[in-house]
């Protein structure tokens, strides 16, 4: 090892934070519906969603807001990596419903509590 360098295990050994983790928020697809249609996703941090398409169709998660898109097979999941986002609201639709399969996610600013 190269004399100054800190590894993930030399962190977590000296409790120094490490952010190796990735929130992860699940959307269902449902009868070319989004479920939930509203996301609260905390902002400033990289977020995982898990899309799972109920459907006997394929969809296309679309977002020009995250700059994303992914298709989902019938009865399968998709992963998106999106973030970190500002405070705000970014919609997303199914490309091949749009007129139906719609949602936001909505990247809310963290509350730091008191501890003491």
């Amino acid at each position: 090892m190269a004399k100054g360098r800190l590894t993930i295990g030399m962190l977590l050994v000296l409790g120094l934070p490490c952010q190796a983790e990735v929130d992860e928020f699940e959307l269902v697809l449902k009868e070319h519906l989004f479920y939930p249609a509203r996301l609260e996703v905390p902002a400033g941090r990289k977020v995982k969603l898990v899309i799972h398409n109920q459907d006997d169709t394929p969809e296309e998660f679309d977002s020009f807001d995250l700059n994303r898109e992914k298709v989902i097979f019938p009865k399968r999941k998709a992963t998106v990596y999106i973030g970190p986002l500002k405070p705000g609201v970014y919609d997303f639709f199914g490309e091949f419903n749009p007129n139906t399969a719609r949602g936001q996610v909505v990247a809310v600013k963290q509350e730091i509590s008191d501890a003491n």
